[in-house]
């Protein structure tokens, strides 16, 4: 398939940093197209009856990148600027997430263009299982397992699985995760990613002698993400003094009071216009002087602009690809930031959503205890890895982290070969 089905920002973004660490790993030219390009991309038109009786069709997309060590895993996000580029992008990036874990899967993300917002649940729901009725002969537990993303939830899940098992005959819960725990979704999925986002930036103020008592964070993007980060980092006594979410953020020097903001944002869908909090924008926020600047929310929000000026000791990148190319050159530069990249960074999410994927296929579950100490060991194991390759072989945090995650999957396909 030609590149330029995919041709978007983030993917060249994607296919930039890989080139880069193809380089850095001398993979023969011969390979490079098979590790870079998606395996199968998916294009569906999805017809939605509204409630007021008319129809709209929305546009859907699936890519699965390789399946070359397992099935495909990745999420489904609905968002209005859904594209094609961006969908295989974040596939491309779920595939090293995953082999520099450990977990055995390929990469895979979809999505659907459209704006949940301005939904109905009803709508919503349609929406859901027509994309999903599309999607069957492409998924399944030994096939491709999507999970939620940025604009769908545990009920999106639900009804994705319930669509499929209908198809199917019986009851499939392994085809999704991120499901309702009563629908066999795992204890600690929901938090997985924030909790990870947090045990990681603690691993690296360990690394850089760095109390977390009175340390100061700023986290771009309070969903699911961000504030769950927000609490587990303040638990550990870090002292969060500005937050943000597509409407705006807000500011309070002498940190913000957690538990009341989200009953804030419970109520008001954001945490705009907070008691006790200065408003400040998205760009402003970014630039803050803090101990740990966490982005959490869209891709390509560091870029060549703002890069030299953020003033954080590290740098925990919550979201997929939130600094560009032209920024990580100019971070580079600057030794004094510690970056936790993306793909090691958010892993929380998709390592429980492995735990849920296995615990479905086996009818047996675990207690919260047991799947946080489960994640904690693997993001533990994954960080030092990382660590090591960036010091001894002097690299960045991104280089090595891709590096391990893209060698693992090169060598996978050299050993089971090119059929036929």
């Amino acid at each position: 398939m030609s590149a330029s089905v995919y041709d978007s920002p983030v993917f060249h973004m994607a296919c930039h940093q890989f080139d880069l660490v193809a380089d850095f790993l001398d993979i023969p030219d011969s390979l490079r197209d098979r590790l870079k390009m998606p395996r199968r991309a998916l294009t569906v038109s999805i017809p939605v009856r509204r409630d007021d009786g008319s129809t709209t069709v929305f546009t859907g997309y699936r890519v699965q990148h390789h399946l070359s060590l397992g099935p495909t895993k990745g999420g489904i996000r609905f968002h209005p600027d859904v594209t094609m580029g961006e969908v295989a992008a974040l596939a491309m990036w779920m595939s090293w997430k995953c082999a520099l874990t450990g977990l055995p899967y390929g990469g895979a993300k979809g999505g659907v263009c459209c704006d949940p917002s301005q939904l109905s649940i009803g709508e919503l729901e349609r929406l859901t299982r027509r994309y999903t009725q599309e999607l069957i002969p492409f998924i399944g537990p030994q096939l491709d397992v999507p999970a939620p993303d940025m604009g769908t939830n545990e009920q999106v899940m639900a009804w994705m699985m319930d669509t499929y098992s209908l198809q199917i005959g019986h009851c499939v819960p392994g085809v999704v995760t991120g499901k309702p725990v009563g629908l066999g979704g795992s204890l600690g999925r929901r938090e997985s990613t924030g909790r990870g986002v947090a045990y990681l930036v603690s691993r690296a103020m360990d690394t850089l002698g760095i109390r977390a008592e009175g340390a100061t964070a700023v986290i771009q993007g309070f969903g699911n993400v961000g504030s769950v980060a927000a609490m587990s980092l303040a638990k550990q006594g870090v002292k969060i003094i500005a937050v943000s979410d597509a409407y705006g953020g807000i500011h309070n020097a002498a940190g913000l009071e957690l538990n009341a903001l989200n009953d804030y944002v419970s109520q008001t869908k954001s945490v705009v216009g907070f008691p006790e909090s200065e408003p400040i924008s998205n760009a402003e926020l970014l630039l803050l002087p803090c101990d740990i600047l966490i982005p959490a929310a869209m891709e390509r929000q560091i870029d060549a602009t703002n890069a030299a000026k953020i003033q954080c000791r590290i740098l925990a990148e919550g979201a997929n690809g939130p600094v560009t190319p032209d920024a990580d050159l100019i971070l580079q530069q600057r030794p004094e930031i510690f970056i936790i990249p993306d793909i090691l960074c958010n892993s929380g999410g998709v390592i429980v959503s492995y735990f849920e994927w296995v615990q479905d296929l086996q009818s047996f579950f675990w207690g919260e205890g047991e799947v946080l100490d489960k994640l904690f060991r693997i993001l533990e194991q994954a960080f030092n890895q990382t660590l090591q390759v960036h010091r001894k072989q002097k690299v960045s945090m991104r280089f090595a982290a891709l590096s391990l995650g893209i060698k693992r999957v090169w060598e996978a396909k050299q050993t089971r070969g090119l059929y036929p």
